[in-house]
């Protein structure tokens, strides 16, 4: 197989999560679909460009970079259990640090969550995601698409912090400041964040029966 079909599935993930975003097309889209429909529309685009390119990378030519031991699957199964838990406790919370975030307005810098752990969590589970999964992925085309990931949600991280801090001026440092001095772990927890590891760990199971029907290969050994 060529790499033409990864080199354009690159560059439509890169311009679907690049031109939508931007003015005056995101403001056109937002008006014909309002705000639900803008981000429901944009999941969906992501998700099947995401899927392309996954797909695309498995089918490009096969170029080793080192080889396969059966050690290495055990990456991804140890570090994907953090990284559901993180995007169970993350997905639908106030968080005005970061994108993703619900009902910011409600944030509380004296139970913050996860965002004590991290500022911006799901760029911290994409970011464990992609390194995770490069290990045991040990050819050209597979590691080009995880360390760009990995890369992505490193220096994501640096520019969102960047526009919030414009954006929020002295408030952002001080609700950072508060959220800092609140504990790193509660001795009780919410049944809500209960329920949300609960939601991480059916997710990790989800996603160990589904990976062979989603992408070809069982993450077991």
């Amino acid at each position: 197989m060529s790499w033409f079909e990864f080199v354009a599935a690159y560059a439509m993930f890169f311009l679907s999560h690049s031109l939508p975003l931007r003015p005056p097309l995101r403001p056109w889209l937002q008006a014909r679909l309002g705000a639900s429909g803008f981000t429901l529309a944009y999941s969906a685009l992501s998700l099947a460009v995401l899927a392309w390119l996954i797909g695309a990378a498995g089918r490009a030519l096969h170029v080793t970079l080192w080889d396969w031991a059966p050690w290495q699957v055990h990456v991804p199964l140890i570090v994907m259990g953090p990284v559901c838990l993180i995007l169970a406790l993350s997905i639908g919370r106030p968080n005005p640090f970061s994108f993703g975030g619900s009902r910011n307005d409600q944030f509380d810098p004296a139970g913050p969550g996860i965002v004590r752990l991290s500022r911006h969590p799901l760029l911290l589970a994409l970011a464990l995601w992609a390194a995770a999964h490069v290990m045991p992925n040990g050819d050209l085309a597979h590691v080009i698409l995880f360390g760009t990931f990995a890369a992505f949600a490193l220096l994501g991280g640096r520019l969102i912090d960047r526009r919030k801090r414009r954006e929020m001026g002295p408030e952002w440092q001080g609700m950072l400041d508060r959220v800092a001095a609140t504990p790193l772990l509660s001795a009780s927890l919410p049944v809500g964040t209960l329920l949300r590891v609960a939601a991480g760990i059916a997710l990790y199971g989800t996603l160990l029966w589904a990976h062979p029907f989603l992408f070809g290969v069982s993450p077991l050994p």
